[in-house]
């Protein structure tokens, strides 16, 4: 796969099997569409993961805050003011 810039797009060359093409052309599907919806469904979806593992990490470490604490702290606040 190679890659060429063009713009703000970018050209992706992939190999496909020739009979593939041959049959999606005479089906009348559009390769650049389906390839580029793909990739990017992918990244979505990938970004998502990433997300997802980053919410993890934040959770834990919100699991080690004593939330009693932090209201009696910011009630203490509040009243010597």
């Amino acid at each position: 796969m190679w890659w060429c810039t063009v713009g703000s797009y970018v050209t992706v060359s992939v190999k496909v099997r020739r009979d593939l093409v041959e049959r999606a052309r005479a089906l009348g599907v559009n390769i650049a569409e389906v390839v580029r919806r793909a990739v990017e469904e992918e990244v979505k979806r990938r970004e998502l993961e990433l997300i997802r593992r980053r919410l993890e990490d934040v959770r834990d470490l919100l699991d080690l805050i004593d939330v009693d604490r932090v209201v009696k702290s910011v009630r203490e606040d509040r009243e010597s003011r």
